[in-house]
């Protein structure tokens, strides 16, 4: 994480249904920050593995599924680091063997697999304590590197974009979506695509990390284009995101910047972007895990 990374392409983006609405759209090219740490997770981690190593940490501690970018990233920058790393994964252990944690097993990251019932404690003091006490002199990153100290790293990306209507861009943990408000321009609203199920509880999740954000007017969460839940992905829409990639000319993935840059082209189609409106597309990166799928 020392080396010095250069503003990611901002890249114009053709396509008929585009033509036909008279909308501009343009892609932020963050899955070509890193070849390793990838996009939103390059933002995120920044400022949380620097607040790691002014505490002198043993190792950094997190949690995701079997396939989560954020895992793989954080394996990856550990190894960067020479900071040992330990991942608590949602999942059968038969899971180790998948490119993203074998690539993070081969990193250095010792893999602890759970069930869903003991996952879901991973935000509860009393088990963030039991692990505190088994990984002593670890620091624990919350899933998806969603926390305070993310919120700063992502808002510098607004110093690398030009002015525009509406920035896109796909919602996992709610992280970036925080971070993006906490420096959003006036005259720039925010349109995050949730790529799980949201509803209720990931504007929530948003609000605590950014308090102001419940007073903001200047965003949205658009809910209903998951595709039936976090890294569900149907045949059809498998088939229409690789159509799109092909056609746009950018690589993507059926979890992440897949699922939401579809979204939007069947929002477009629906018309519910105004003509003539300037959009800039996040790709939040996560194409390593296009090759589990």
């Amino acid at each position: 994480m020392n080396r010095r990374i250069s503003p990611s392409p901002l890249d114009p983006v053709q396509h008929p249904l585009l033509t036909q609405h008279r909308i501009q759209l343009r892609i932020k090219r963050d899955d070509l920050l890193h070849p390793e740490i990838s996009g939103n997770k390059w933002r995120k981690l920044k400022y949380v593995l620097r607040h790691a190593l002014s505490e002198d940490a043993r190792g950094l501690l997190t949690f995701g599924g079997a396939y989560s970018n954020h895992l793989h990233a954080l394996a990856a920058a550990g190894r960067q680091l020479e900071l040992a790393t330990a991942g608590i994964v949602r999942g059968e252990a038969d899971s180790i063997n998948n490119p993203t944690l074998s690539d993070a097993s081969a990193w250095g990251m010792a893999l602890e697999f759970v069930d869903r019932r003991q996952y879901r404690l991973r935000h509860t003091q009393a088990y963030l304590t039991q692990l505190a006490y088994r990984y002593p002199g670890y620091h624990i990153v919350p899933e998806g590197g969603s926390c305070p100290l993310a919120l700063p790293g992502v808002a510098e990306l607004w110093q690398e974009l030009p002015p525009s209507d509406e920035l896109i861009l796909p919602v996992a943990s709610g992280g970036t979506l925080a971070g993006l408000l906490s420096a959003r321009p006036a005259g720039t609203r925010l349109r995050g695509y949730a790529v799980l199920k949201g509803k209720g509880w990931l504007a929530e999740t948003v609000h605590q990390l950014y308090p102001p954000a419940d007073g903001d007017s200047g965003w949205q969460l658009r809910l209903d284009h998951h595709g039936g839940g976090y890294a569900k992905c149907s045949a059809a829409d498998r088939i229409a995101i690789a159509q799109l990639s092909g056609e746009l000319r950018v690589p993507l993935e059926p979890v992440y910047s897949g699922k939401a840059l579809l979204g939007l082209f069947r929002d477009i189609a629906a018309g519910c972007y105004t003509p003539g409106s300037r959009l800039i597309f996040l790709h939040t990166g996560g194409l390593q895990g296009a090759r589990s799928g």
